[in-house]
């Protein structure tokens, strides 16, 4: 199995959990990481949300000595941004600055953010020399382009500017999910950069992660992750062995429990997101659709709890 090293930062395997909003709070990634994501991000954080400090902010900046190695990524609309909240980027809390340069959502490409910046590189290379000097090994994950491809050009930009790492989402920022990820592109990107290469984007098997790691040095899974956990070790067991495991229901109830009784412990997820996250972690159980029916009418983590031992 190929190694990756980001910086400083040696990783146990090539696998990634994606930074996606409302998702990958700290009790869903310590579930993941136990699963065997090798790395992990926080939520997208907007820049002004950091400095504002409010409690949502701060939950989703929360960690433990578990969560580790971890990144946090950020997006601004312009470099001073990134320069006020550098105090916040303690060292102690995160192993690495990652930048959002790939949200393709209204909201953030709105405030000229996320996707947005890959119509202006400059500003993504300023970015990345003022998080320079934070001394944290800095990534940046990208779309192959705005409306048009333009990744190549961009990824030697953000590698001449001195990120460490690249994550690229193989589709452009106006396509949806109907459109299958262009792996073909990646292939591309990564003959024409030096740094390592993450690949994204339709993540949801072990040959599909087999051929990412075929082209690129390291795979970031995202939807396949939601509410499937285990999909880290399965497809570790895949690379190590060429072989695959069966889905186990029972071990993603177990994963249901442990995300519950991390969601107490740290006190982050509100009860629509326990509800959300649960939902995914049922689907693909026997009766998912009346057990999901009857989880979202239930209104405290107690009998939620309750509830998850009902399920066999």
């Amino acid at each position: 199995m190929k190694q990756l090293k980001i910086g400083n930062i040696l990783l146990k395997n090539p696998l990634i959990l994606a930074p996606m909003l409302d998702i990958t709070n700290l009790p869903y990634r310590l579930i993941c990481r136990k699963a065997g994501a090798s790395l992990a991000f926080t939520e997208m954080i907007y820049t002004s949300a950091i400095s504002h400090e409010n409690k949502k902010t701060l939950n989703m900046m929360k960690t433990s000595k578990k969560d580790s190695p971890l990144g946090i990524q950020i997006t601004a609309n312009n470099p001073d941004e990134i320069k006020q909240i550098l105090p916040n980027l303690n060292s102690d809390n995160f192993d690495l600055i990652d930048i959002n340069c790939g949200c393709p959502s209204d909201r953030i490409i709105g405030n000229q953010a996320g996707a947005y910046l890959l119509n202006n590189p400059e500003k993504i290379t300023k970015m990345i020399k003022i998080l320079k000097t934070s001394n944290l090994p800095i990534t940046v994950k990208i779309r192959l382009g705005f409306k048009k491809n333009n990744v190549i050009k961009i990824a030697k930009i953000i590698e001449k500017a001195g990120a460490e790492a690249i994550t690229v989402h193989a589709r452009l920022a106006t396509q949806g999910y109907d459109i299958p990820a262009d792996y073909t592109q990646l292939k591309k990107t990564k003959s024409a950069i030096g740094i390592p290469l993450i690949g994204n984007g339709d993540i949801f098997s072990e040959e599909k992660a087999q051929e990412i790691l075929d082209i690129c040095d390291g795979a970031m899974i995202a939807r396949g992750a939601i509410g499937d956990p285990l999909i880290f070790n399965r497809i570790l067991y895949y690379l190590k062995t060429g072989k695959k495991k069966e889905f186990n229901f029972k071990k993603n109830i177990k994963s249901f429990q442990d995300y519950l009784n991390l969601s107490e412990k740290y006190n982050i997820a509100n009860l629509s997101q326990i509800k959300y996250i649960g939902s995914k972690l049922i689907r693909n159980i026997p009766k998912a659709s009346n057990f999901r029916d009857k989880l979202m009418h239930l209104s405290s983590i107690d009998e939620i709890k309750n509830f998850v031992k009902t399920i066999n």
